[in-house]
């Protein structure tokens, strides 16, 4: 089983910067492919940016530019640095992690998530 511990959500000014931790712990082997997700108000949950275990990065189109996705695989944490935050970018936002939990079985899981509210 693998918990995973959002943090760093909050209120900011439109401009403004926050930057998210998600914390991998639990019984497994490796955590693969890790990443930031988003759910608005009456919206579907969308992928805001992806890392895989070797560092790849992917981003969707709307925060390129603005937000970094990173890791440090020694603390099985993600970050997600935010800048010139956009009321657009309110949401709740969950981490998601693909870990290997056997020889042969791998899992994905989900954090709690984490409120991210910009004000104009």
């Amino acid at each position: 089983q693998v918990q995973l511990v959002e943090s760093g959500g909050g209120l900011v000014q439109a401009g403004g910067s926050l930057r998210l931790s998600c914390a991998a712990s639990g019984s497994f082997f490796s955590i693969n492919a890790m990443g930031w997700y988003r759910q608005a108000p009456g919206k579907q949950r969308d992928l805001v940016a992806d890392i895989t275990s070797g560092g790849s990065t992917n981003y969707a189109d709307s925060v390129k530019g603005r937000f970094t996705i990173s890791r440090d695989k020694a603390k099985n944490t993600m970050y997600l640095q935010m800048n010139s935050l956009k009321p657009e970018d309110t949401a709740v936002y969950f981490c998601r992690a693909n870990a290997r939990v056997s020889f042969v079985r791998y899992e994905t899981y989900w954090g709690q998530g984490t409120q991210v509210t910009v004000s104009s």
